[in-house]
């Protein structure tokens, strides 16, 4: 008899794992996610990728805003799952639960883990510059994804990649490594490995901080950091008290002063080089090829950016 399967999960980087589950035919049981959100304009309540994804495929789907009272202890204790199966699912799941599944819980990371713990791994990677990145399939023990590490696959991180491409990339890696896992599991062939907590380092929450271009970092610093935050939230920064981001740009090997446009094509000097924006956007209008933008919202030759 195949594993009961509780699937937790909420974006759209969970969705290829829950699709790779049903492929396989695997007995899910119960889908947990977060509660539905108010749209932008606030007409309507939108749910989660997974309980859209969960809702075609006629699955139980439960989605309480906290895991932390004594009903969904219960309601949780009642479905009696062998094995949970966690994928960014948006909340830290109790201490308490985590002796109620036989087979425990199974984490999918967007990271090499020690590697990047927490909420933001894939855009920490970008950020920091790392030329690998990959997916662990963890064990869920108390501490910050700490748990003892079952499988893990690494890719390469290029200047090609962004948070959104390389997010697919990794979603689709985990979802077939998880089904790998699964059926270690069952087979009762899974071994975990401890992790080198000595080599361990922590992806914070994205901030409005993290939004901001400091033009005293060098060019490859700054493509970095855009990268890292397309296609959400976007790397800013002010001109004309217009909140302006760059969604594309590449590092040129020039020097000017830093922080001031270098020509009337939008080469911005840095600390050590400079930045050629190629795709960038203003408040409330859409994303645009450099040379388009230029010509409706002129930022000339000797501009100070801030």
């Amino acid at each position: 008899m195949s594993l009961k399967i509780i699937f937790m999960g909420t974006p759209d980087f969970a969705v290829p794992a829950l699709k790779e589950l049903l492929k396989e035919k695997l007995n899910i049981v119960h889908v947990y996610t977060q509660p539905p959100k108010k749209s932008n304009r606030g007409l309507k309540l939108e749910k989660t990728a997974v309980h859209l994804e969960a809702e075609k495929n006629n699955l139980k789907v439960h989605h309480p805003s906290s895991l932390k009272n004594e009903g969904e202890l219960a309601f949780f204790k009642n479905i009696n799952p062998d094995l949970v199966i966690v994928v960014a699912y948006g909340q830290i799941i109790p201490e308490n639960f985590l002796n109620l599944s036989k087979k425990g819980f199974i984490n999918i990371h967007a990271s090499l883990l020690p590697l990047w713990r927490g909420a933001a791994p894939i855009q920490r990677a970008i950020m920091n510059g790392d030329k690998f990145t990959g997916i662990s399939i963890m064990k869920i023990e108390k501490g910050l994804d700490s748990g003892p590490v079952m499988l893990s696959k690494k890719i390469e991180i290029n200047n090609e990649l962004n948070y959104g491409l390389l997010s697919e990339k990794l979603s689709v890696l985990g979802a077939k490594l998880v089904v790998k896992a699964i059926d270690l599991i069952e087979k009762d062939k899974a071994k975990f490995l401890e992790q080198d907590h000595s080599k361990a380092t922590h992806a914070k929450k994205i901030t409005k901080d993290d939004e901001e271009i400091n033009w005293n970092h060098n060019a490859e610093i700054i493509v970095q950091q855009i990268n890292a935050l397309n296609p959400t939230p976007g790397a800013c920064f002010q001109f004309n008290n217009e909140k302006i981001k760059i969604w594309k740009a590449e590092a040129v090997n020039e020097k000017g002063t830093t922080g001031t446009a270098m020509n009337d094509n939008l080469l911005i000097a840095c600390k050590n080089s400079a930045l050629q924006v190629l795709e960038i956007q203003r408040p409330g209008k859409k994303v645009q090829k450099v040379k388009e933008f230029l010509l409706g919202f002129k930022i000339p030759k000797a501009s100070k950016l801030f």
